[in-house]
């Protein structure tokens, strides 16, 4: 099926979005660092937390966060329940974590997040079930050598144990996660550098979605990705190989419910366009599928070195980012990945941590756990944002 001549759903909603010269020009080009000559006064950073405002129209908003985090940091704590509604683990279900040895599970760090997202009322999301990265060792050397009943039960006894294991507090999860990297040379977009795509090809994706849905009827499953945001020739092969394996799994019957788009936003090195991504996400919604925004924060290396100038122009990224995602109506919740500067990976991530050694602005909160002009934009984006259509597919977070 062409898609291009197919159409779409709301492709043409567009009523809440205002195309200002100013914005657009910010929003339609990498920023330079002479990009804002004039800085507007800092917006109201008062007021209801993020997940108060999300769910005036419906939605959620929530973090990842470490349990380590909750049990040193008192004051992150408590602006994480001021914040959020939604927590997921920053990285204590990755199965590296998780089974580092054979037939082995530690499920602690996990344990510890699940009780506290029930202690205090939030919701929690899993991530990440099937993954070409943060894998141990050991299964990377087992897989290859298996043999074709041996692979199938090292996919899905792991998503047996954990799903099993959380199945009534964990409400959705990230079942497969990042299965394209079109520049690794196939045609269809697929990874190739994939220890589940190399045992299973591209039945791997269909037999950990099913194996989910036996695992727990009631969970929501997603399917996430990064690279989707920008308007680069880079993210539009990513669009494209992501929207093709969508309609061919849908096509199969395969249980995905929603597609969650990551939002590693990198205003000051690759393009970010409304339209494009409006467009993008309406073919999305037009499969049927749920979406929610998981892993949402912005690189600021390479932006102004004055910290005012550069937070406004992070701030308006951001912005033009969730109006446009919220505008979607079947858009279900924005994660961040983090809440404050304070542990942000992009501080210590080589490609986007500054040379100098300062931290990273790319967060709703600074070091301080301040609300900041990117936590008021991100209020303002909630407090805007439409009603929210009914569930399409699956269960989600619950309202």
């Amino acid at each position: 099926m062409d898609r291009t001549d197919q159409p779409v759903a709301g492709r043409a909603d567009m009523k809440r979005r205002t195309f200002i010269a100013g914005a657009a020009a910010a929003c339609s080009v990498p920023l330079a660092s002479s990009a804002v000559p004039f800085v507007p006064p800092i917006p109201d950073t008062s007021g209801p937390g993020l997940d108060a405002r999300a769910r005036r129209s419906g939605r959620h908003f929530g973090c990842a966060i470490k349990s380590s985090q909750l049990a040193k940091d008192a004051p992150f704590t408590a602006a994480v329940l001021r914040e959020a509604g939604v927590i997921v683990p920053e990285y204590e279900l990755k199965r590296h974590v998780t089974q580092a040895k054979p037939g082995k599970y530690d499920f602690s760090g996990a344990d510890k997040l699940v009780d506290f997202a029930q202690e205090h009322g939030l919701a929690m999301r899993g991530h990440t079930l099937v993954w070409y990265a943060a894998n141990p060792p050991w299964l990377e050397a087992t897989v290859p050598q298996a043999d074709p009943r041996g692979r199938e039960d090292l996919l899905g006894g792991y998503i047996r144990t954990a799903m099993g294991r959380y199945a009534g507090r964990i409400s959705e999860w990230d079942v497969v996660n990042e299965p394209v990297e079109p520049n690794q040379g196939r045609p269809d977009g697929m990874r190739v550098k994939n220890i589940w795509e190399q045992a299973f090809g591209d039945r791997y994706v269909d037999l950990a979605f099913n194996l989910a849905r036996e695992a727990d009827p009631k969970a929501k499953l997603f399917l996430t990705d990064f690279g989707l945001e920008h308007a680069s020739r880079r993210c539009a092969a990513r669009r494209d190989a992501i929207l093709r394996l969508l309609e061919g799994a849908l096509s199969r019957g395969v249980p995905i419910d929603a597609l969650g788009v990551q939002g590693h936003l990198k205003p000051f090195r690759e393009p970010f366009d409304e339209r494009t991504f409006a467009s993008f996400l309406d073919e999305v919604r037009g499969m049927g599928l749920g979406i929610a925004i998981t892993e949402f924060d912005i690189a600021d290396r390479g932006g102004p070195a004055d910290v005012t100038q550069r937070d406004a122009q992070v701030a308006a990224v951001g912005r033009a980012f969730l109006d446009v995602a919220l505008d979607n109506p079947v858009m279900e919740s924005v994660l961040s990945w983090g809440l404050s500067d304070r542990y942000s990976w992009l501080s210590t991530y080589p490609e986007y941590r500054w040379p100098d050694g300062q931290k990273s602005r790319g967060l709703p909160l600074d070091a301080d756990l301040n609300r900041k002009r990117l936590w008021a934009e991100m209020a303002a984006a909630f407090d805007a944002a439409p009603m929210r259509k009914a569930e399409v597919k699956g269960q989600g977070v619950p309202a």
